[in-house]
């Protein structure tokens, strides 16, 4: 059996790349290594699928410690000639150390690694062994594929602390069988190194496997698998192709391995979410999985998570009736197709991969795809005059342009650069972005105002500053109060309210907190009020000037903080707190009322055609849901919820009146 060993690549008479130039030329880019992997990787993945095919990819990331039964085995196999010196080759010093941490990318259902090893056979088409292995630069060779150049493979290197990678791959050959392959690769730093014969300079690229000829080669076929089952890497199966990379002690700073694999999953689906979408009938084209010491990390959902959500929606408008053309006048070009959706929506929770995309508080995005549907960027546009509002657009390239798109990326594919085309082809680049922007320009005609003092929630609501114009608004008894949650401070009303009798309510509406529709007790209305947001803070009781009257409590509003956003299925909703603080059984209302964009006016009756804001229902601390628009609810320090569906393109006002319920 070949015991495989290290070969180091002195520098030929002709000259070669230095390790360092290699690791180089992914420039500075801006998203962290982990992105990059995700996106270089699945590239790859996805440019080798096999054609033939109906199955989607399967694309997983594995992380693990070398265990004991094979940590011997990783020291005795993988030091074997190689170079002595951390400088030279740190690999030595990390397996040294104790248990290697690894983390594995495998791709199955791809055409693995094949053609010739060897990089001056390589001649013909099938040429994915040395064109990853051997050879820098190459163009690509996969039609409308994701990748251009070469580039982007030395991600794994860079990962690598060592950098080091194994690389195991199985493949048809061309009799038609099938055929495991491994190497070891090794991307350093250039060095001189002291010999018999005299100094010697060596370029920094190290491969590992059969060393028997004048150039290093992979092991194949059952020494191959055997050395991979002494590593403890997963096996192929009988009619099984595809390859994994296993980066060697992965450089994820001070990232927790669990931590570590929870962002991969999420950024998976904010970089490949197109190729997880069910589309046209058609199964997703990708499946993904993250693990991390066997134990499985989900990727999320991307139809099932804010804001990805919105961009799934973006797409699927891009590929219907509703999606636009855009196009270049002059030269005249189609370039692609874009969607764009807009929604009011609960400000966002940022997360590590949505900060990684500048993607913090609202989504007004667009997404910019090259007809593999692979993303390339998130390009930010104007941002909506409101928190709660966003947008999200899916930009896809002709394929007839994919090329000029293509040669406007970084070796990243992160972005598209027209200042590195010439004309025409950079004025193709440039106008669809003036295309985009125009789209968006019709797409975000707001920016209306509110009348001082309501209670209103704009698309609205742009900052905690503007409390006052925030909270509750309009309340129908001894007084309104503003209070934050959980506070049990209130607001004092300026206007003194006149009691009067009502009747008991209809029997046939719900009394939910254990007041029944035919509780008896003493009746009293106020007369509409307005709350004082210039008033000091201070609390309702009995006694001269706190709106009681020694005998009798005028009911009143309670607010508990400020309206917010949320999401209730796939709508997202209004929501405010209030408590009814004075005791009795109390009916309470809705106000609902709009500001439009452009005006100033309070709108309670919509003109033809549009929408208002619409009480979905009341909902207790348990969370159970009152539909009716008038509900009798029993006073004290529980919290409830009126739940509104605000209407689009409107600024909403929320009010909460009260009646005290007359028993006969």
């Amino acid at each position: 059996m070949t015991e495989p060993r290290w070969f180091s690549q002195p520098y030929p008479p002709e000259g070669a790349s230095a390790a360092e130039g290699i690791r180089n030329q992914l420039g500075r880019p801006e998203l962290d290594l982990l992105t990059i992997l995700v996106r270089e990787s699945a590239q790859n993945s996805w440019d080798a699928r096999l054609r033939t095919s109906s199955a989607p990819v399967d694309y997983r990331i594995d992380i693990w410690t070398v265990g004991p039964a094979h940590t011997g085995v990783w020291r005795e196999l993988l030091l074997d000639g190689a170079p002595v010196g951390a400088e030279k080759f740190p690999l030595r010093e990390t397996l040294k150390r104790g248990p290697a941490r690894v983390l594995a990318i495998s791709d199955r259902c791809t055409r693995g690694l094949g053609g010739p090893t060897r990089a001056d056979d390589a001649v013909g088409p099938d040429r994915d062994f040395v064109s990853f292995i051997r050879n820098i630069g190459e163009p690509r060779e996969t039609a409308l594929g994701g990748g251009t150049y070469g580039f982007g493979k030395g991600i794994f290197y860079l990962l690598s602390k060592s950098g080091t990678v194994l690389v195991h791959s199985r493949c048809r050959t061309a009799q038609g069988g099938h055929e495991t392959r491994l190497i070891g690769c090794t991307l350093w730093k250039s060095y001189v190194a002291a010999e018999p014969q005299g100094d010697r300079r060596y370029t920094g690229r190290h491969w590992w496997g059969d060393t028997s000829g004048d150039v290093v080669a992979p092991l194949v076929g059952t020494e191959a698998e055997a050395t991979a089952q002494r590593l403890g890497l997963r096996p192929f199966g009988p009619e099984e192709t595809g390859t994994t990379v296993v980066v060697i002690d992965p450089n994820v700073g001070e990232l927790e391995p669990a931590e570590v694999a929870d962002y991969l999953a999420e950024t998976i689906t904010w970089h490949l979410w197109p190729k997880m979408i069910t589309t046209g009938g058609k199964p997703p084209a990708m499946r993904f999985s993250v693990t991390c010491d066997g134990i499985d990390h989900p990727v999320p959902d991307p139809r099932e998570i804010r804001p990805l959500n919105m961009f799934v929606a973006a797409y699927e408008t891009m590929n219907g009736p509703d999606g636009s053309d855009l196009e270049c006048k002059k030269p005249k070009r189609h370039l692609g197709r874009l969607g764009l959706v807009k929604r009011i929506m609960p400000a966002l929770e940022p997360t590590r991969a949505s900060r990684m995309l500048d993607i913090e508080d609202v989504v007004h995005h667009v997404c910019l795809m090259r007809p593999a549907e692979l993303v390339v960027a998130y390009r930010p546009g104007p941002k909506p005059p409101s928190a709660n509002q966003g947008y999200a657009g899916v930009f896809r390239a002709d394929e007839a342009m994919d090329e000029i798109y293509a040669r406007a990326e970084p070796p990243t594919h992160d972005a598209w650069n027209p200042q590195s085309l010439e004309k025409p082809e950079s004025t193709f680049v440039q106008t669809t972005f003036t295309r985009i922007s125009e789209r968006l320009d019709g797409l975000l005609s707001l920016g209306g105002i509110t009348r001082p003092g309501a209670s209103n929630v704009a698309l609205g609501a742009a900052s905690s500053l503007f409390a006052g114009l925030v909270g509750g608004a309009w309340g129908i008894g001894g007084a309104t109060a503003y209070s934050k949650p959980g506070s049990t401070a209130a607001r004092a009303s300026k206007d003194k309210d006149e009691e009067q009798s009502l009747p008991r309510p209809d029997s046939g509406r719900p009394v939910p907190n254990g007041a029944p529709s035919g509780t008896e007790g003493p009746a009293a209305e106020g007369t509409a009020g307005r709350g004082d947001f210039g008033a000091d803070r201070g609390s309702f009781g009995e006694g001269p000037g706190n709106g009681g009257t020694g005998t009798h409590r005028r009911p009143r509003v309670q607010y508990v903080g400020e309206p917010y956003y949320d999401d209730r299925g796939d709508d997202s909703v209004l929501v405010q707190e209030f408590r009814l603080p004075v005791a009795g059984p109390q009916r309470v209302r809705i106000d609902l009322a709009v500001t439009l964009p452009g005006h100033g006016g309070r709108e309670t009756d919509p003109p033809i055609g549009a929408s208002m804001p619409v009480l979905v229902g009341w909902e207790d601390g348990d969370g159970r849901l009152y539909a009716p628009e008038a509900c009798v609810i029993e006073g004290g320090e529980s919290v409830w919820r009126a739940v509104v569906r605000p209407a689009p393109d409107t600024m909403t006002e929320i009010g909460v009146k009260v009646e005290a319920v007359k028993g006969p």
